[in-house]
């Protein structure tokens, strides 16, 4: 939970610098985990529009949770040496979807590279 609540206080957009593979995948799983109790919600308090296939309060957490997203992507895919902007890759259907977890599972680059110096061997969330 301290990836989560530190890409989200101390990082809301900060789209520099570099985020190791640990500190993206528990930002997304307590983003996900999040966003499902909110559909829970949605669909108990009948706050669930069929039409659109969205809930409020999880379509406001979606919104809210943009920003530090892109965020938190830009920065794994800064720790791999790529360019933030390949997070497009998840306009293509599927294969886009899949080339980004591929790129986001790696490994970081060991040492600086462009966007900074190797995350790994900095200070830990606590």
């Amino acid at each position: 939970m301290n990836w989560y609540l530190e890409a989200v206080k101390n990082k809301y957009a900060v789209f520099d610098g570099r985020a190791q593979r640990q500190e993206f995948w528990y930002f997304m799983l307590f983003y996900l985990l999040i966003y499902f109790a909110l559909s829970v919600v949605d669909q108990v308090t009948g706050a669930f529009n069929e039409q659109t296939g969205t809930g409020l309060f999880s379509g406001i957490y979606t919104l809210a949770m943009l920003v530090p997203s892109l965020a938190v992507g830009a920065r794994r895919l800064h720790d791999t040496g790529r360019s933030g902007w390949w997070q497009l890759l998840s306009l293509i259907p599927v294969l886009g979807v899949l080339v980004l977890i591929f790129f986001f599972a790696q490994d970081s680059q060991p040492g600086d590279n462009q966007y900074g110096s190797n995350p790994k061997s900095g200070q830990q969330p606590v």
